[in-house]
Formats: C-alpha cells, sequence, structure tokens
C-alpha cells in the first residue's frame, strides 16, 4: 500500500500540490490546529460560559450552512479558484478582527465576536464548496480516491502538529507578557499567527488554475434527469445532517468538558486533541482499501455506527482518560469516513452538479453543527454533558439507517439493471 501511495503521489499534477499545501496550512491553523484548540478557551477566558460557546459555533454553523448553496452559484459567476481565494482571504480578515473583542465595549462584545465568527464562517463556506469539485476537475479517476485520502490525512496531520503546539502557546506568551493563564491576552496571540499563516495559503491557491465549475456543455443535457437528481441530493444531504451528529457533539464540545467540565490543565487538552488528529490521518490513509474491497457507503455506515459506540464512555465515565478515548476513537473514525463520503458524493452526479451536491451536503453538516453547538450549550447548562452526548448517538444512528437503506438500495439496484444489460447483450 506505501509503494502504491508513493507511486500515486509522485504522479499529482502542480495544481494539485499547490492545493495540498494551502490545505496543508488550513489543517495548521484553522480545520484542525491551532484555532479549534484556542478559541472557545478565549471565549471562556473572556469571562463567557458553554452556552455562550454554544450560540456563537451555532452562529458559525447556521453562516456556514447558509452560505453553502450560494457558494457553488458564486463559483459559477466568478470562478471557482477566485472563489476559494475570496473565502480564505475573509476568512484570514475576520480571524484578524475577532482578536480585538477584548478593546471593543463590553456592550458590543458579544455582538463583534458574533459578527466575526459568522462572516469568518461565510469564508470557510466559499473555500469548502469549490474544494471538492476542484479536486475532482484536477484528478484522473486512477489517482482520485488517493488524493482524497491525501487530503484527509494532510488535514488532521497538521491539525496534529497544530494542536500540539497550540497547547503549548498559551503558555509561552503568558511568560513572556506576565499575564496569568486566566486572562485572555495568552490566547489572543497564537490567533495573530493564525490569520497570518493564511497568506500563503492565498499565494498557494492564487496559484492554481481555474477548473470548470459546471457551467458548460453537461448543463444543458441534465435537463430529463433534474427531478432524480434533486432527490438524491436531498436524500444524501439528511441522511449526513443525522450522521454526523456524534462527531459535531464530540469536536463542538472536547475543549469546552476538558476544561470546564474535568478541569484539564491546557497543554493537555492540546497533547488530547493533536493525537486525536494524528489518528485521523492514518485512518484516512486506509480510505482507499477499505473502499475498494467493501465500498464506500458500507464503511461510510460501519464506521458512524462504532462512533456511536465511542461516545458511551463520553457519556457515563466523567474522567479525562475515558472522554479522551472516546474521542480518539470518534476522530479516527470520521477521519476514514471523510475521505470516503466525498469521493462518493461527486462519483454520483455529474460535473454540472458537483458544485450543487456539495453545496447542499456542506449546508447539512453545517446546520447540523448549528443545532448541536445551539442546543448543546443550552442543554450542558441546564443539564449536564451526558445528555448532549446520549443525543447526539441516536440522531446518528438514525442517520446511519436511512443512508444505509437508500443507498445500499440503489446500489443493489444499479447492480441489476447492469447484469440485466449484460444478459441482454449475450
Amino acid at each position: 500500500m506505501i509503494a502504491d501511495y508513493a507511486r500515486t503521489v509522485r504522479g499529482f499534477s502542480r495544481d494539485v500540490r499547490l492545493y495540498l499545501f494551502a490545505a496543508a496550512l488550513l489543517g495548521f491553523t484553522v480545520f484542525g490546529g491551532i484555532y479549534p484548540v484556542l478559541f472557545n478557551l478565549y471565549l471562556l477566558r473572556l469571562g463567557y460560559g458553554p452556552d455562550y460557546v454554544g450560540s456563537i459555533n451555532s452562529a458559525v454553523g447556521l453562516a456556514f450552512a447558509l452560505f453553502s448553496l450560494p457558494a457553488g452559484l458564486i463559483s459559477r459567476r466568478w470562478g471557482g479558484r477566485r472563489t476559494m481565494l475570496l473565502g480564505i482571504g475573509t476568512t484570514a480578515l475576520m480571524l484578524l478582527l475577532l482578536t480585538f473583542a477584548e478593546f471593543v465595549p463590553l456592550g458590543l462584545r458579544s455582538w463583534w465576536l458574533m459578527v466575526c465568527s459568522s462572516v469568518r464562517a461565510i469564508g470557510i463556506a466559499l473555500y469548502w464548496v469549490n474544494a471538492r469539485p476542484f479536486l475532482m476537475s484536477a484528478t484522473t479517476e486512477g489517482e482520485r480516491r488517493h488524493v482524497y485520502a491525501v487530503q484527509g490525512a494532510l488535514l488532521p496531520l497538521t491539525g496534529f502538529v497544530g494542536s500540539l503546539v497550540a497547547g503549548l502557546l498559551p503558555g509561552f506568551f503568558s511568560r513572556l507578557l506576565g499575564f496569568s493563564l486566566d486572562h485572555p491576552a495568552p490566547y489572543r496571540y497564537p490567533l495573530w499567527i493564525v490569520a497570518a499563516l493564511l497568506v500563503p495559503a492565498v499565494a498557494a491557491l492564487w496559484s492554481i488554475r481555474e477548473f470548470d465549475t459546471g457551467q458548460g456543455g453537461e448543463q444543458r443535457r441534465a435537463g430529463a434527469r433534474d427531478r432524480a437528481l434533486v432527490v438524491l441530493i436531498g436524500v444524501f444531504a439528511v441522511a449526513l445532517f443525522l450522521q454526523v451528529t456524534v462527531q459535531d457533539a464530540a469536536v463542538g464540545f472536547m475543549n469546552v468538558y476538558l476544561d470546564d467540565g474535568l478541569r484539564v490543565p491546557t497543554p493537555a487538552i492540546g497533547t488530547v486533541l493533536a493525537v486525536a488528529q494524528l489518528l485521523s490521518a492514518g485512518a484516512a490513509l486506509l480510505t482507499p482499501a477499505l473502499t475498494k474491497r467493501w465500498g464506500s457507503v458500507r464503511v461510510f455506515v460501519w464506521a458512524s455506527l462504532a462512533a456511536v459506540l465511542c461516545i458511551l464512555p463520553m457519556a457515563f465515565v466523567p474522567h479525562w482518560v475515558a472522554a479522551s478515548l472516546g474521542y480518539l476513537g470518534i476522530t479516527a473514525l470520521y477521519g476514514l469516513t471523510v475521505p470516503a463520503i466525498n469521493v462518493y458524493q461527486m462519483e454520483l452526479v455529474s460535473s454540472d452538479w458537483r458544485t450543487a451536491m456539495s453545496g447542499a451536503t456542506a449546508m447539512a453538516s453545517g446546520l447540523n453543527y448549528s443545532a448541536v453547538s445551539f442546543v448543546g450549550g443550552q442543554v450542558i447548562a441546564g443539564l449536564g454533558y451526558r445528555p448532549l452526548f446520549l443525543g447526539s448517538a441516536t440522531l446518528t444512528v438514525v442517520g446511519s439507517v436511512l443512508f444505509w437503506a437508500y443507498f445500499s438500495a440503489r446500489e443493489q439496484a444499479q447492480a441489476r439493471d447492469t447484469a440485466q444489460q449484460r444478459g441482454n447483450a449475450d
């Protein structure tokens, strides 16, 4: 398998390599590294509780969700490359503005954080919705699963390094500036580093060529299939909305749970989140072999149900070891499923429908993260962490059953049609 990867990676095009460089910076800073570890802790140091953390993360998810479909439409008009550039540039600017919250009048501070975070999420939507169609356009069928797997491994791998760095940075700035770790300043300056590191990511994306976002000929030929494709995309999005609930509950509140619920020190939190990213990276590299043997649908559903089992220790054992082991299992399993589901959803539709599919599934993920964040914050404030974890497990089981029922039946029907056509040909 290693030789297969090495041979395939050497053949990646210049555009794919530039894209993966930008993705590595995003993993180190935004998607799994410094920002996810420290931003919630920054909010806690500003005096906010888990309910506000849930509310602001809910606003982020909602903004991402509501702008996911428009992000696809914008790329059709402006081009996918320019849309991704606009997204990362917006993200960097909003991350910088977020850190000035301490200097905003107290009565406006909550709104400042909410607006900057929401606009940042719009930037991420502009980038992410168009990133998946870009990879489909920039790769051949033979290398595609490996490219998605490398991306799926690269984000958590750089996130692993970023999480370790994030665990150390507050202590470094605390000693440098003379503030205690209960003060927001040691958490503010690492977020400045995040914004600065997005500049080279913008430069890398600037250098790639424009790609097909579905403006051309296939769009005119798709009319007879429109209704079936809308149903297909809708079912996919609804099932995904339910299925990612365990992941969003764990990712959205793990650092808050360890810090606020279990009183774990910040360096230890960074270490746990870093190891989780490392496991996710290793799992992602297994995806091509597993999907080749069992198919994307089985891998996605089985891994989602296994993640449900992993959240149970977090719900029933209030100890940092149990919480950490459960979280490590969840992130590893979802690291396995992300490349599989990204390739699968893009291959289900033709190029003129890829931004629509990507936008719909991104919207579903964003809506779920928004709902879990808002409801989770209120549930934690009133009832504690256990009801949140158990409720998310229930919804993930429902989503997994729906996904399996629809898409396994679809694959079986396609197999029967293929066999019948071969029989007629003979």
